[in-house]
């Protein structure tokens, strides 16, 4: 009979699972070793769990299978909470095998004896103790079942000495690949719904990730209620593209007339978005459609709550909505968007091909330019998250993801790595931060030891540059932020990966399409303008005061050169009825 750690590790094979990544360890081994000896499933091998478990999320996340990560017992597995947390946060069905001290010691204060049935109860959807073989196979199934239905972690919290235990039941066969069911809702709520549009004059759509799958249902409805589009980072990927009632994305990274199209309609739809910023949202005259029914209503009070898919909900309301006449809320939009894009657009487009240190503005539109058509872009947290929003075109193809519910630094290049063994043949762009990059720096060892083409594109301003925003805006000076002057193309090259670092902006284009054309992993290192930094599109009277005590040479309302074709293009050809 197998034991339990290769039945553990044949489960995973028969849903799909094709690698495991961690750091082996001691409790860990049996499972290790069970890796070793299955066909079909690999151990990716990374410097820090937290990059595994990252790794995983953004393997799940891009593919909608399974992914696993694992840890040895106490610090082996409480480095992965933070990857854990990014992919339940991100609805991710992941599985973590958090390996445990002997199970006679368990309760006894001995060497890293931690809980993690308790560690991870706030990022898991799912935890428990593999107390004996007993419980095989139906745990492990039963776990999956969970990641995979519910879309989150699930957490095995496993002893060593149990994983090498025979087990008491042969492994057999069982389909547990979820393929998830469409929720279509109340033919009550969709009539209410219809009531709602036909009455308003101004309708707003405001959209998220649960749009995914829906581009046309909202297109239609939007030419029927002659509505402008806005979304959230993670909807910009899904509505942003062959979208002529675009105007742009709200929140602390927005841009364009997104804002004031919420305020001056009639009635905002919400479309499968939990968008958490509430002081961005109306507060009134909202109706939202999630598929999840705990969402509805907690960031903004509604007028109508729909629990639906959005296409599903969009379809069965398709008739029932009558077409509008009067553009003018719509032309008087698109004309608002534009116009907000212009205005601050200069500031990075004087001279920007000779400036120093090169705009970052900058360098993120050739590399918008330069990128294949279906890359995957991973995004570090802080002043990237602006650049890939405001300059990363999606196209329906491309991907980009990020830590955009968790928050967490260090993100980008993990998240690429998982990116690139979910698809080996596909251009994988980390973009990342200073910052971020140099958090968890060991795993480019990862890229390298793999020989994972990832390209990493590293801005680097030598700063928080987020964080000294932050400060600004409450009036005070940065402190803390500076990273110093670090050679990080240098560093690249001494553990195997090819590497240049750019100073001259019109060396940008040229490094980034070398780095593309190179079969292996390359970094290209962007010393980037420091004082290149962005606001919301709209802050209070004492943020605007803090940021005068504080600020001294700094570049507001981050680039939107890329967006501002958009809007250009769109302006020209305001759909009609």
């Amino acid at each position: 009979m197998a034991t339990v750690a290769e039945q553990l590790i044949e489960i995973l094979r028969q849903v799909g699972v094709r690698r495991v990544y961690g750091v082996v360890g001691d409790s860990l081994n049996p499972v290790v070793d069970a890796v070793r000896r299955a066909d079909g499933i690999e151990w990716a091998h990374v410097r820090n769990e937290e990059a595994g478990a990252f790794a995983a999320a953004a393997e799940a996340q891009l593919t909608g299978r399974l992914a696993v990560c694992a840890g040895s017992c106490g610090p082996g597995n409480t480095h992965l909470i933070n990857g854990l947390y990014d992919a339940q946060r991100t609805g991710a069905p992941v599985l973590a095998i958090a390996s445990q001290i002997p199970s006679a010691q368990i309760g006894m204060g001995f060497f890293q004896e931690t809980h993690p049935e308790r560690v991870f109860a706030e990022c898991s959807v799912y935890r428990e103790l593999v107390s004996g073989p007993e419980q095989m196979p139906r745990i492990v199934r039963t776990a999956v079942q969970h990641a995979v239905g519910l879309g989150g972690v699930s957490v095995l919290a496993l002893p060593g000495d149990v994983a090498d235990r025979v087990v008491a039941a042969p492994v057999g066969q069982s389909d547990l690949l979820v393929q998830q069911g469409v929720l279509h809702p109340p033919a009550d709520q969709v009539d209410q719904l219809a009531s709602l549009l036909n009455r308003a004059e101004r309708v707003m759509l405001f959209c998220g990730d649960g749009v995914r799958g829906a581009h046309d249902e909202v297109m239609g409805l939007a030419r029927k209620v002659l509505s402008p589009i806005g979304h959230s980072l993670r909807g910009k990927e899904w509505i942003q593209y062959d979208n002529p009632f675009d105007v742009g994305m709200s929140g602390l990274l927005g841009y364009g007339a997104c804002y004031d199209a919420m305020r001056e309609a009639d009635l905002v739809l919400l479309l499968g978005t939990d968008f958490p910023y509430d002081q961005f949202l109306p507060g009134k005259r909202t109706v939202q459609i999630d598929v999840d029914a705990s969402r509805l209503g907690r960031r903004t009070p509604l007028e109508l709550a729909v629990h639906g898919d959005v296409g599903e909900t969009l379809r069965q309301l398709s008739g029932k909505v009558r077409q509008k006449t009067d553009v003018s809320y719509l032309d008087g939009m698109l004309r608002k968007h534009t116009r907000s894009l212009e205005k601050v657009v200069d500031a990075y487009t004087r001279d920007i091909e000779h400036h120093t240190p090169i705009h970052p503005e900058y360098a993120a539109s050739v590399l918008d330019d330069v990128a294949a058509e279906d890359a995957v872009f991973t995004v570090d947290t802080g002043m990237c998250n602006v650049w890939a929003a405001r300059y990363l075109t999606p196209n329906g193809r491309r991907r980009i993801i990020g830590s955009f519910l968790h928050g967490s630094m260090a993100n980008a290049m993990p998240h690429a790595i998982g990116a690139q063994f979910a698809y080996p043949g596909r251009q994988v762009i980390s973009v990342s931060g200073d910052g971020g990059l140099s958090m968890l720096l060991g795993d480019l060892i990862t890229i390298r030891q793999h020989r994972l083409p990832v390209k990493i594109v590293l801005f680097d301003n030598g700063s928080l540059s987020m964080v000294e925003l932050e400060m600004l805006v409450d009036g005070l000076p940065a402190h803390g932020t500076d990273n110093g002057e670090v050679d990080y193309a240098g560093i690249a090259r001494a553990v195997g990966i090819e590497a240049e670092r750019v100073e001259d902006p019109g060396r940008v284009r040229a490094a980034l399409t070398d780095a593309f054309a190179t079969d292996g992993p390359f970094l290209v290192h962007l010393l980037t303008d420091p004082n290149a930094l962005s606001i919301p599109p709209r802050i209070t009277g004492a943020q605007v005061k803090g940021f005068a005590l504080a600020a001294g040479r700094t570049v507001l309302n981050g680039g939107v050169g890329k967006m501002l074709d958009l809007a250009r293009s769109n302006l020209r050809n305001i759909p009609r009825p």
